[in-house]
């Protein structure tokens, strides 16, 4: 398949720059799996669509303030550090900007002195690794001086910084946030759990890979960035169960998704406690075998998450519903509307 097979026509004014104050008042399209039938709602009205022995599964990564800015130590040049993952202990593989200015052997300074960072090797497309020097503890440095990393797109300053972070968000360690999860509040949560619908959670730490532009022409050649995940066993029961009992399985965004999948595929369909990294790319011609329906929210075109949603249904219902969202002024990217696709409820077995 190409690239090209996933594009469609976006207006810039439909990217959302801010988040809504109350989380559960985005847009709902909810679609079909199967038929591609849309109905347009409000987010709150999502257990509307969740039925008793479903399984809801979330993603409760957190995200990092991952951008500094420092200045060389050298020349006092400013320069932009991007965290985004740790290697081991203290080095950080890092996105730099102006990437030409840091060779092995740079050191830059944050917070006059507080965090100073020096390369010790370089690259592809500008990634630097960095060894953090500092006293303390890294992180309570790092909520002192970084900033959250917003993606490109949203150009607004982000008043409020929890607003970038799920309610659920607890593992440290993404470089952006699990979007579809930002729709949630706490009592949506327990009306989802007095509704006799059950609650997992997963770890994905998000990379910048996952909204990397797909840079080939047929998808067969493009490659995924590596992000690390964690399951655990308690989680992996649950959706066992689930199935065997005639539940669905709802993953609450792509992370999810890419998480329960790489674990179902490396143990044969069943789930299991286990972590790691995946770099599974999903699309159309994708078995699944976790995950029966999806809450997402709407992404870019040609990416590789648009690619992900088409596997579930189908490229044409999926392309048809983002028309008809952008036609009803749907919001998109990380502080847009949401959309559920939405699998037949199977019968429970007695």
């Amino acid at each position: 398949m190409n690239v090209n097979d996933f594009d469609f026509h976006l207006p810039e004014e439909l990217i959302a720059q801010t988040p809504l104050l109350d989380r559960t008042s985005s847009r709902l399209l909810v679609m079909n799996k199967e038929t591609g039938d849309v109905d347009h709602r409000h987010f709150r009205d999502i257990t509307d669509y969740l039925h008793e022995g479903d399984t809801l599964v979330l993603n409760d990564t957190r995200v990092l303030p991952a951008r500094l800015m420092g200045v060389k130590e050298e020349t006092g040049a400013h320069i932009e550090l991007l965290l985004l993952k740790q290697v081991e202990d203290d080095v950080w593989e890092t996105l730099v900007k102006p990437a030409k200015k840091v060779k092995v052997g740079t050191v830059i300074s944050f917070g006059d002195g507080l965090l100073k960072a020096e390369c010790t090797a370089l690259l592809d497309h500008g990634g630097r690794h960095f060894k953090m020097i500092y006293d303390g503890i890294f992180y309570e440095i790092l909520d002192q001086l970084g900033e959250m990393p917003l993606p490109p797109y949203i150009r607004e300053k982000l008043e409020d910084q929890e607003r970038y972070q799920t309610v659920f968000a607890k593992e440290r360690g993404s470089a952006a946030a699990p979007t579809a999860g930002l729709h949630f509040t706490e009592e949506l949560l327990d009306e989802i759990r007095a509704k006799g619908i059950n609650i997992a959670f997963i770890t994905l730490h998000v990379g910048l890979g996952t909204f990397r532009p797909v840079s080939v022409d047929s998808i067969d050649d493009h490659k995924m960035h590596a992000e690390f995940y964690r399951i655990t066993q308690e989680t992996a029961d649950l959706i066992n169960n689930t199935k065997k009992q005639g539940g669905r399985v709802i993953s609450v965004g792509t992370t999810s998704t890419r998480t329960l999948e790489s674990v179902a595929e490396k143990f044969g369909g069943e789930l299991k406690e286990d972590s790691g990294w995946t770099d599974i790319f999903i699309f159309p011609g994708f078995e699944f075998q976790a995950i029966d329906g999806l809450i997402t929210n709407f992404h870019l075109p040609k990416s590789t998450l648009v690619m992900l949603v088409s596997a579930l249904s189908n490229r044409e219902n999926i392309l048809n519903a983002y028309n008809e969202a952008v036609n009803e002024r749907y919001r998109f990217f990380s502080f847009g509307d949401a959309m559920f696709i939405e699998p037949q409820k199977k019968e429970t077995h007695q």
